[in-house]
């Protein structure tokens, strides 16, 4: 029987067997054909496929997201806005996810300064890193209450 193993599939596709097999244990990845011995055989097919949801995977795309992506692949009937609307949405998340971060990244840097400024080296015990973390102080609220 011709294909590929699990394990030529993985190389193939920078996927690791594991991810493969959960792939197909949800769906998304259909089950492959079986040689002698019950190990898997794997199509080009497959290949193709598992490369779209490793891409769609590193992209940052949901699961969901990915069936709805690879569900379009094969209707010719639907539409490719369907597609850059779901791309869309969530380019809006990772903006939001983006602005989340970047207040953060704020709230620890006023950690960072007023620790600098009030007691590098100092007992930890008496760290405004710590105090602010522990609620008895509020260096950085405005971060933390808008997550």
């Amino acid at each position: 029987m011709a294909g590929h193993k699990i394990g030529a599939l993985a190389k193939r596709t920078g996927t690791n067997a594991a991810t493969i097999r959960y792939y197909e244990g949800i769906g998304l990845l259909p089950r492959p054909d079986r040689q002698d011995g019950n190990q898997r055989r794997y199509g080009d097919d497959d290949v193709g496929r598992l490369t779209f949801i490793r891409r769609c995977r590193d992209f940052g795309f949901s699961i969901e997201q990915v069936r709805t992506l690879t569900s379009l692949i094969q209707d010719r009937s639907r539409s490719c806005v369907e597609a850059r609307d779901l791309a869309q949405a969530h380019l809006a998340a990772i903006r939001a996810k983006l602005r989340e971060l970047k207040a953060l990244e704020k709230s620890i840097a006023q950690f960072v300064e007023v620790c600098d400024a009030e007691c590098v080296g100092g007992p930890g015990p008496d760290c405004v890193i710590l105090d602010d973390l522990s609620g008895a102080r509020s260096i950085a609220s405005s971060c933390c209450s808008a997550a």
